[in-house]
């Protein structure tokens, strides 16, 4: 198992911010997401607001164990804009974001080197502009058992500071539990050597 229990990522959308180099105009924005599919309705949003862009260059992750990441460079030269902006996501460590910035081409051309620069830097003002939190990993469990035996489960979640998400207290009680993942086999444990208790893991 896995002793990591939590992740950094961002709780709402960053504000628009905007570098310029040379003339060009690099607008980036930065999503909390889960999915592919919140990642295809952000950027088909973000195309119908910047109509008149050339590139809508844009990296993610998403995952926490095993991650998913894509870097596009959306026509300009390879690992030239799509990388830096994922490079930006991987220095703040940082998963569940989307990271976008379009350009608006000013004339003059950057080369590759002043590329990388400009989309590195434009995601980094981003983040910089976001709110970053820490998440905790938590896993959930089923918790059964008679009426009678409540106040010891009580006891229990009373003295390791477990969060109850639900309960149904009546003749057959039940309730969930959220617990931290570096702690959780020990109080999966601490529960099922109990014969009077059922426990099982909420798959989510």
């Amino acid at each position: 198992m896995n002793n990591v229990d939590h992740y950094k990522t961002i709780n709402a959308p960053s504000e628009e911010v905007l570098y310029k180099e040379r003339n060009s105009k690099f607008y980036a924005y930065a999503f909390p997401v889960s999915n592919e599919s919140e990642i295809k309705r952000i950027l088909s949003d973000l195309k119908k607001k910047h109509y008149g862009a050339r590139h809508w260059c844009y990296a993610y992750r998403l995952g926490i164990d095993s991650t998913v990441y894509r870097a596009n460079d959306d026509g300009e030269p390879n690992n030239s804009a799509g990388q830096p902006i994922y490079g930006q996501i991987q220095s703040f460590e940082l998963t569940n974001i989307l990271v976008v910035v379009v350009r608006y081409f000013g004339g003059t051309k950057l080369g590759i080197s002043g590329l990388i620069n400009a989309y590195k830097s434009a995601a980094r003002l981003s983040l910089e502009h976001s709110n970053i939190i820490t998440k905790t990993i938590d896993i959930l469990y089923e918790v059964r058992f008679d009426y009678k035996n409540m106040n010891t489960v009580m006891r229990i979640v009373k003295e390791h500071h477990i969060k109850i998400v639900n309960q149904e207290m009546e003749l057959k009680c039940m309730i969930k539990i959220s617990v931290p993942r570096n702690n959780s086999k020990r109080i999966y444990d601490l529960m099922a050597n109990r014969p009077e208790i059922n426990i099982r893991k909420i798959d989510v």
